[in-house]
């Protein structure tokens, strides 16, 4: 449990137990009975998550079936009666349901295996991912749809949406409040952005498109805005004002003091509460514990399960069904985080990521290179789930070998330039392949193929001709010469 929840759940478990104690004042059945360990996982599960509610109707369950059980007035007296408890699910068809963005099956074994076996809930990491990733995609496709309403409804299900390692969604959100002609609520969004996001690859790329939306006082506005919230960034923003008061005609003086940012004042009408923008904050610190760094099944010790060595060798020898056998239900950190590896090279994604951030939490002491593989397996289930801002955050913290950062590295730019130019951003995507040649050398034949079709649509159609040409006389295929015709006809004109 974090430790900065404990005082304030202290006083939720006294009045559980409180409530409890004063009901058994009543005639009781003769048989005496107390929960085991399995039968109070779903409590600590609520009071993990200050689920008041839920702390209550969980507690007059356990009354009912356990009428002269006491429940300790102490939390960590609590956990240490439940410390025995071990997973009696197989979670691993529900990771393999989440993986393939089937979320309405993933619910639906949730579902099964809770009423299949009493008490158990999924771990805080499961149920992380789920929810953020059923709300990614109904944010995308609320967004598809042009559907203002329904990507505000998916942001304010899930907050984490509006990070700052998700700023796309903040983007796009002010996007659709533009083209309903709801320029105030897009300057809001954008506000939020600046507000909480300090890269100054976020602040000037938003920056640039509330210039399309906002008045220039507004604009004024958001530039003072960006320097508060992150003061070394001044050196970029400056110039871009001034680039673009000049696209403006240059009669918009630059405000000569700061002014607070007028988040509260507006000369248009407000906007229904159902339109407001949901809140934008930034990602949190990665050296320190968050909701997105669990430590599943319970505080686990740090060194204990014996059966580290086979488990290590198994993984070493490649045999990761044999390893993830060997390990299951982990005992140690020290365990999971070499089972954790086995999960990854199965494509158990997100039970790797789990165990790694729980391994990043909690395993410092294991020492050695420990804490620096942990993260850099973290950096490898964010990219293999597609989050790549999340893995480029990490890596940026993580001093990587020189190995693990050319992986790591090389990876974010792929999965930068395919998604730049499925966006349209061909130039962007452009960049980011270049980079990634610079790095690790000739391109794969489809990033190749990819950067030079980016070429043909940034009207650089030389280029695009010399790079089909090139690929075509390593390999003639019917893409290859059909883009080279294109190609061709786009430089000659006929």
């Amino acid at each position: 449990m974090r430790a900065d929840l404990i005082p304030a759940l202290r006083p939720l478990l006294a009045s559980a137990a409180t409530a409890l104690a004063l009901s058994l004042m009543a005639p009781m059945p003769a048989m005496a009975q107390a929960p085991a360990a399995e039968d109070l996982r779903a409590l600590i599960y609520y009071l993990d998550h200050d689920d008041q509610r839920a702390v209550q109707a969980e507690m007059r369950r356990l009354r009912a079936q356990f009428p002269r059980w006491t429940p300790p007035g102490d939390v960590n007296e609590l956990r240490a009666m439940g410390a025995t408890a071990t997973a009696s699910v197989d979670v691993a068809p529900i990771w393999a349901r989440i993986e393939r963005q089937d979320y309405l099956g993933a619910r639906g074994l949730i579902d099964e295996a809770r009423s299949r076996v009493p008490g158990w809930q999924p771990d805080a990491e499961m149920l992380r991912v789920l929810e953020l990733n059923e709300s990614q995609a109904a944010f995308d496709e609320a967004y598809a749809r042009r559907d203002a309403a329904g990507a505000i409804a998916a942001a304010r299900r899930v907050p984490a949406l509006m990070r700052c390692d998700r700023i796309n969604n903040a983007w796009r959100l002010a996007e659709l409040y533009a083209s309903a002609g709801q320029n105030a609520n897009a300057v809001t969004t954008y506000r939020g952005v600046l507000s909480s996001c300090t890269r100054a690859g976020d602040v000037i790329p938003t920056l640039e498109k509330a210039n399309d939306v906002a008045s220039w006082d507004e604009m004024v506005q958001l530039f003072e805005v960006a320097r508060q919230t992150a003061p070394a960034n001044r050196t970029q923003i400056d110039p871009l004002e001034e680039r673009l008061r000049a696209g403006r005609g240059g009669s918009a003086p630059r405000a000569s003091t700061p002014r607070a940012p007028a988040a509260t004042t507006t000369t248009t009408a407000a906007p229904a509460p159902a339109a407001t923008a949901p809140v934008v904050s930034a990602a949190p610190s990665v050296g320190a514990p968050a909701p997105s760094v669990p430590v599943p099944a319970g505080r686990l010790a740090l060194r204990g399960d014996g059966r580290v060595g086979q488990t290590r060798a198994l993984k070493e020898q490649g045999n990761w069904p044999a390893c993830l056998a060997a390990s299951a239900n982990p005992r140690s950190i020290e365990l999971l985080y070499e089972r954790s590896w086995c999960a990854y090279n199965l494509d158990r994604t997100g039970e790797a990521l789990a165990g790694f951030s729980a391994t990043v939490q909690s395993g410092g002491g294991l020492g050695g290179n420990v804490p620096r593989d942990a993260r850099f397996g973290m950096i490898l289930s964010y990219l293999a789930m597609n989050m790549t801002e999340e893995a480029a955050r990490l890596a940026a913290a993580t001093n990587l070998t020189q190995e693990q950062r050319i992986t790591a590295e090389s990876t974010i730019l792929d999965q930068r330039g395919v998604r730049s130019f499925h966006r349209r951003d061909y130039a962007q995507s452009i960049a980011y392949l270049n980079a990634l040649e610079q790095l690790t050398g000739p391109l794969r034949r489809d990033l190749a193929m990819l950067r030079a079709y980016a070429y043909q649509n940034n009207d650089q159609p030389r280029q695009a001709l010399a790079e089909f040409e090139r690929l075509n006389n390593e390999l003639s295929t019917d893409e290859t010469r059909a883009a080279l015709d294109n190609a061709r006809t786009a430089v000659t004109g006929g």
